[in-house]
C-alpha cells in the first residue's frame, strides 16, 4: 500500500529530510498513520531501538482525515501520511501538497481468526471463506472495467485515479497461508513503534500451523 506524505500547501517543508523531530499528525495512537511514521523514521535512520532515546517525531492525534489536512495548514502538525489516491484529490485542488511517499513493508491486509475457532483441526467455514475470497479476486482480475466503475462511483475517486490505482494493485491468487518472515518484520516494526512489547507470542506461534506458513529464515 502506498502512503503519501503530505504537508500544508504553503508550508516551507519540501522533502522528507525536513521532517525529523517535527510534528506528525495521526488519526490515533497505534493506527496505520501512526505506525507508518515509525516505518519512515526507521528507513531514514532516525529510529533508535533504545527505549531511552527520544522519539523521532512529536505525535499529534487528530482522528479524521479532514482534521489532518487542516492541521498541516494551520501549523498544529507538520505532516501526515495517508493513502495516496485518497489524498490526491486534495493535491489537485491545492489544499495540501505532497512531499514524498512510502510503502508498507507488509501486505495491506491479513486474515485473522480466533484461536477458539481454529482448535487443532481448524474449521471448514474458514476453507469455504478462503475459496470465496479467491473467487472474488479472480472475478476482480477478469473485470477491471467493472471495478473502475465501482471505485469511481462508490469510493469518491475520479475514473482517471481509479485506473491509476488499479495499476498499483496486486491481489494474492491464494489467500490461505502466511509468510512468517513478513510477520517477523511487522512485529519488529511494531515493537520499535512501542505498539507491542517483548511479551506475548512469537511470530511462529501467531500463525495457524495448518495455514501453509513458510519456514522462518534468518530468525
Amino acid at each position: 500500500m502506498g502512503w503519501a506524505i503530505s504537508t500544508g500547501a504553503n508550508r516551507p517543508l519540501n522533502s522528507v529530510a525536513h521532517l525529523k523531530n517535527g510534528k506528525i499528525g495521526v488519526s490515533r495512537i497505534g493506527s496505520g498513520s501512526y505506525v507508518m511514521g515509525f516505518v519512515l523514521a526507521d528507513e531514514q535512520g532516525w529510529l533508535n531501538a533504545d527505549s531511552s532515546s527520544p522519539e523521532p517525531f512529536e505525535v499529534v492525534p487528530l482522528q479524521t482525515f479532514e482534521k489532518l489536512r487542516n492541521a498541516v495548514n494551520d501549523g498544529s502538525a507538520d505532516f501526515f501520511m495517508w493513502e495516496h489516491f485518497t489524498s490526491k484529490k486534495y493535491y489537485d485542488n491545492g489544499e495540501i501538497k505532497r512531499i514524498g511517499e512510502i510503502y508498507t513493508p507488509w501486505s495491506s491486509w491479513k486474515i485473522v481468526a480466533s484461536t477458539k475457532l481454529l482448535g487443532d483441526k481448524g474449521d471448514e467455514r474458514l476453507d469455504e471463506m478462503f475459496e470465496k475470497i479467491d473467487k472474488g479476486v479472480r472475478h476482480f482480475d477478469k473485470n477491471h472495467e467493472e471495478a473502475i466503475r465501482y471505485i469511481s462511483t462508490a469510493l469518491d475517486y475520479s475514473e482517471a485515479d481509479a485506473k491509476e490505482w488499479l495499476k498499483t494493485v496486486q491481489f494474492a491468487q491464494s489467500t490461505k497461508g502466511v509468510d512468517v518472515t513478513v510477520i517477523q518484520k511487522t512485529v519488529d516494526t511494531l515493537k520499535k513503534a512501542k505498539v507491542l512489547t517483548d511479551e506475548g507470542r512469537t511470530p511462529e506461534e501467531m500463525i495457524w500451523k495448518h495455514a501453509g506458513a513458510q519456514a522462518p529464515t534468518g530468525i
